[in-house]
């Protein structure tokens, strides 16, 4: 794909490392899809219907006369059908065309096939199409304009999780085709055009998180094997028919650049133009998405693909997501959408909001300008599709495209605009091998941990881009900057500005955009290539919708007089701002060879005064275009000499930021400010810099003798000359507050030096575990409470475990030691092993993003994590809790129908007769469902975790000897009194007849119980006389006698005799028992009882 996107001019020395049409994974860790099921795309269409080419026109004509009405959720109505195993693997005969479920396959390509397919919902339109096509049809007759076809996981990378890869382009051609005969349909029969939108969803694999936490920079799958997959989809939808293509429920930003990235290359191969749709998620009330990205930044994101319209969709009702549409709304320079579930989950998994209230809701959207087309997701039925129709019908729309400036706009996690008001824009240089020497010590010696650091203290020094190069002879330069961008995309912190992707080589730079999902700076391109190729670089970057930086080379070499650099610069502008690229003049920077002075050379000593000339004059010549140059090289003859060197480039910037330079790589944090540099070092740099003095380099070489000798001097002297390094304020704090700050922060630099501090207090922490119950887990739980009140996001999350797995593998031996100790003490206590817990997504869930984070925070602390992915059936679950003696099973689940499923686990784990503790999460989980519908299924705790920072102090309590029972019956009387609630708030309830009850009725099959009952020790009847009262008072269970006194601790200090530590009952509870001691000494002693029994 990237071949076909350079036309195949490349360099035998870069073209084939790059082409991955054999779904070759660079990562090596995702199970390639087999080359023989994707597609030899040869530029021709095999559409069975013309293709339509005023769409567009059509469109945008309405949008100025209407809202239009899109449709809403498929899997909720396919839901009303009640669709089993069967339904999935049958064979329907559908527009006379009895091999339309199979295909080119065998027949029995479903019915024997060996993986379950429920919940394969595009697998539907092969198998049951009347219902799919009756679908679409009921939406377009509600008023839908535009209709999705069931095509949300029709990618193979989706398809593999049911050995479906083969099938891909028959689900799309033929769902294309379902929706497209739909729409002609009610077209014709009611006069109004209806579209069909190929529905392109974001897979099951993220590109921007690491599914591993010892391994951040790890990915499961690449940017082009993603490219590849959802090219192969484009082929079957458009074949199939497909009017537009919609690009939706974004939660990571970067594979919707892959899916625009391959609906480009698709759309000039093919020569056809297909509009475009985009649509993002909005995860919580953050106001970002899962991979940390805010509103803004995400338009920034994919505005290069110059959608027909922008918007959200899905995971928030209306309510929650009027103010992020809003925010859309006013930074989109193209029309907006908004198709929000039918409110947020409620405690069944079901959707409340109806059509008559939503409906309500949308109108005030379209009233207020917010949107020009609305629909629904999960949730909505052709019900809400009427009522939204309905109550736009004749409304003129009131939203009207903002006007915004075209001003140079890029962005990380957050955006980055640079206009006429705004300051110069450093760019962070230590990232950089070149530059760097303790970085480049860094990546040979594989710390990339460290080397992210660098990158952190640049962010935190005021950088407001961040180079990255990675040019050295002894590197892999592609490998390193695929690591090391995939490792800081994960570290929000770093990843919130834009990147500078930075290399001599193109497929280098290539290599960093495919890692980072916001719009970031590639530097750079040149003319040196040659025009033809220089034309096809500036293409691909466009393509991948970065900005460019473009060296004032051109064949003849390096510009180095004012002259040559603007000649080579308006050269280069009028090319790629031409018709031939097409680059939006404000997306261009000129680096301008900011050239090294002081050399002892005469021709060398106007370099600076050319730079700042050149400046001006390109600003003029090239409109829009921005002016930026590496700093380090105007200094680099004072290589050693930070004071002189830093004092050069303040001056060179003071001067040249006058006359328009908009940004520069600079060591962020380490420049002085112009007014405080010595007054004769800086009038000696204005001489050098500004050519004014003919002696002004012999000056300098005199200033930087008299430097070297006070530096060698402190160095003599034992560094005394030093500055000491200040300790940040936190470091001062007692130890535990300094645990909790380091994981709420995500900063792992002191962790171990303050863990084993923590160790060494006996007084505080008397065992190790005490440090991870203590502060380690008071930390986690103010992370969970962050995250899910908006104010921390998923990245920050993980680092924050990465923290805790730090601060626990640290502990770890002294746990170990201390077992062994006990051990030799006393050989007959058993050792105990880490927890093991079993995680899956259940049967007919392909989501697992989720349950991969649990698995991570929990892999942090010291769990053995069991994974067995997702479309786990009932019986592989259990078989696996059995098989790996589990002593945890956590159950995931992001749809409604895994809701059933996870009761049907809950129902076959009691019957196995299980023992185990089971873990319930996921989107569409609740407590109150897991209270009413899974906990009263199982005899043994059933617990609802909120998000994974909760997970790991639910585990501990129900792993922990003295706190499960406790924590158990907390949570067991907790459900008992939400179930109770529920079914009193029911409006309406429904009651069984006598006999459907007494049917009901439990029954003892005594014959045929798989164990026999256990004899008696003795028959008959024996009696004990005078028992020794002494002797019974061990035996006294105190908990019912603090019940009846009223007297109830709240977890973890709820029973005997934890009771006496719980902060409002305690010192009652320790009184009357004192009491309640002293009156059993004295009945005791005065033997006032007689003790007999039978």
């Amino acid at each position: 794909v990237l071949n076909y996107a350079l036309n195949k001019t490349r360099g035998p020395e870069t073209g084939s490392k790059r082409l991955l049409l054999s779904g070759y994974s660079q990562t090596g860790t995702m199970p390639p899809c087999p080359s023989t099921y994707l597609l030899k795309h040869t530029g021709t269409l095999d559409r069975w219907c013309p293709v339509q080419t005023d769409v567009e026109e059509y469109m945008r004509k309405t949008f100025a006369e209407r809202i239009i009405i899109i449709d809403g959720a498929m899997g909720t109505v396919i839901q009303q059908y009640k669709l089993e195993e069967e339904d999935f693997r049958a064979t329907e005969t559908f527009n006379d065309d009895p091999t339309w479920t199979y295909g080119t396959a065998k027949p029995d390509v479903f019915s024997s096939h060996t993986a379950e397919l429920k919940g394969n919902n595009d697998l539907l339109t092969l198998t049951k199409p009347s219902i799919i096509n009756e679908i679409h049809r009921r939406y377009f007759e509600a008023g839908a304009d535009i209709c999705e076809t069931n095509t949300f996981s029709g990618t193979w990378v989706a398809q593999a999780d049911y050995e479906l890869e083969h099938m891909v382009y028959d689900i799309n051609y033929k769902s294309a085709k379902l929706c497209k005969m739909a729409a002609m349909e009610v077209e014709a029969a009611t006069g109004q055009r209806r579209f069909c939108a190929g529905a392109m969803g974001p897979t099951n694999r993220t590109l921007s998180i690491s599914p591993k936490v010892e391994n951040a920079a790890f990915r499961n799958i690449t940017f082009q094997e993603l490219v590849v997959a959802y090219k192969d989809q484009i082929k079957g939808l458009v074949d199939g028919g497909c009017d537009i293509l919609f690009v939706e429920t974004i939660f990571d930003t970067l594979n919707a650049k892959a899916a625009l990235f391959a609906i480009d290359v698709f759309m000039e191969e093919y020569n056809v133009n297909i509009p475009i749709v985009v649509s993002g998620t909005i995860v919580d009330m953050s106001g970002r998405t899962l991979s940390g990205q805010t509103t803004e930044a995400f338009w920034i994101s994919v505005e290069h693909s110059k959608p027909l319209c922008v918007g959200l969709n899905c995971a928030l009702g209306p309510d929650q997501m009027r103010p992020f549409m809003t925010r859309l709304s006013n930074c989109a320079t193209t029309f907006t959408h908004a198709y929000p579930n039918a409110g947020l989950p409620n405690a069944m998994g079901g959707y409340d909001l109806n059509p008559k209230d939503m409906a309500k809701s949308l109108k005030e959207w379209a009233q207020d300008g917010l949107v020009n087309a609305i629909g629904g997701c999960c949730g909505t039925t052709p019900d809400h599709i009427k009522a939204f129709a309905d109550a736009v019908r004749g409304m003129k729309p009131a939203r009207t495209i903002p006007d915004h400036p075209n001003h140079m706009r890029l962005c990380g996690l957050e955006p980055f605009e640079i206009n006429p008001s705004s300051m110069f824009a450093n760019i962070g240089e230590r990232c950089n091998v070149a530059g760097s020497i303790r970085f480049k010590k860094l990546i040979v010696a594989n710390d990339w941990g460290k080397a992210a650091e660098i990158a952190q203290n640049q962010v935190e020094s005021g950088a407001q881009l961040l180079d990255v190069n990675f040019d050295d002879g002894m590197l892999d330069g592609e490998d390193c900057m695929r690591k090391f961008c995939n490792l800081i995309a994960t570290e929000p912190e770093i990843c919130k500005i834009p990147v500078v992707v930075d290399s001599s080589k193109f497929d280098v730079c290539i290599a960093g955009l495919e890692c980072l999902q916001g719009k970031c700076l590639f530097n750079s391109i040149s003319l040196k290539v040659g025009e033809e190729l220089f034309i096809k670089h500036a293409k691909l970057v466009k393509r991948y919708g970065a900005a460019v930086i473009v060296m004032a080379f051109d064949e003849e070499g390096q510009a180095a007089t004012c002259e040559d650099k603007v000649r080579i610069c308006k050269r280069a502008y009028d090319l790629i701002v031409g018709p031939k690229v097409g680059f939006n003049p404000v997306d261009i920077v000129f680096d301008l060879n900011i050239l090294t002075i002081c050399t002892g050379m005469e021709e060398h000593n106007n370099y600076g005064v050319d730079f700042i000339k050149a400046t001006e004059e390109v600003i003029r010549v090239c409109p829009g275009a921005k002016i930026s140059g590496g700093l380090s090289n105007l200094s680099f003859s004072f290589r050693g000499l930070e004071l002189i060197r830093q004092a050069m480039h303040s001056v060179f910037l003071y001067h040249n930021i006058k006359k328009g330079m908009h940004m520069a790589i600079v060591n962020a944090g380490e420049l002085p400010i112009y007014d405080d540099i010595d007054p004769e070092l800086r009038e000696l740099c204005e001489d050098a810099i500004l050519n004014r003095n003919a002696e002004s380099t012999d000056k300098m070489l005199e200033l930087a003798e008299k430097e070297k000798t006070r530096l060698d001097e402190i160095k003599a002297g034992g560094g005394g000359g030093a500055a000491a390094k200040v300790a940040a304020e936190w470091r001062s704090k007692p130890v535990r507050d300094r645990l909790m700050h380091a994981l709420l922060k995500g900063i792992d630099e002191f962790v171990v030096l303050d863990t084993e501090e923590a160790r060494l207090d006996k007084e505080q922490f008397k065992q190790p575990l005490h440090i991870i119950e203590g502060p380690l887990m008071d930390g986690m739980n103010t992370i969970g409470d962050l995250f899910g009140a908006g104010k921390m996001f998923l990245p920050q999350v993980i680092k924050s475990a990465r923290v805790m797995k730090k601060a626990v593998a640290h502990l770890t031996p002294f746990m170990e030691a201390e077992k062994e100790a006990a051990l030799l003490l006393n050989p007959d206590l058993k050792a105990t092993k880490p927890g093991k817990i079993v995680i899956a997504t259940v049967k007919g869930d392909v989501h697992d993003i989720g349950k991969n984070i649990v698995g991570v925070v929990l892999g942090c602390n010291n769990y053995e994590i069991v994974d067995l992915g997702v479309m786990c059936s009932c019986e592989k679950i259990l078989d696996a809790c059995v098989a790996e003696e589990a002593d945890v099973l956590g159950l995931s689940g992001l749809i409604t129908p895994s809701l059933d499923e996870m009761v049907t686990v809950a129902k076959e784990a009691k019957k196995r007769g299980l023992k185990i503790p089971i873990l319930i999460g996921g989107a569409t989980t609740s407590r109150m469902h897991t209270a009413v519908k899974i906990e009263p299924c199982y005899n043994y705790p059933v617990v609802h975790v909120l998000d994974a920072s909760r997970a790991v102090t639910v585990v501990g309590s129900l792993l922990d000897p003295e706190l499960k029972d406790d924590f158990g019956a907390d949570t067991r009387e907790l459900y008992v009194e939400m179930r109770e609630e529920h079914y009193a708030s029911l409006e309406e309830r429904k009651f069984l007849t006598l006999q459907q009850t007494r049917d009901k009725a439990m029954h003892i099959d005594w014959k045929n119980r798989p164990t026999m009952p256990i004899t008696p020790s003795f028959l008959g009847v024996r009696t004990y006389n005078n028992v020794p009262l002494d002797d019974l008072v061990p035996y006294i269970d105190w908990n019912p006698f603090f019940s009846v006194w009223q007297l109830r601790g709240k977890y973890p200090n709820r029973g005997y005799p934890r009771i006496f530590d719980d902060a409002d009952v305690g010192a009652e509870a320790k009184r009357v028992f004192d009491d309640a001691v002293k009156m059993l000494k004295s009945i005791c002693a005065g033997r006032k009882l007689q003790a007999n029994g039978v």
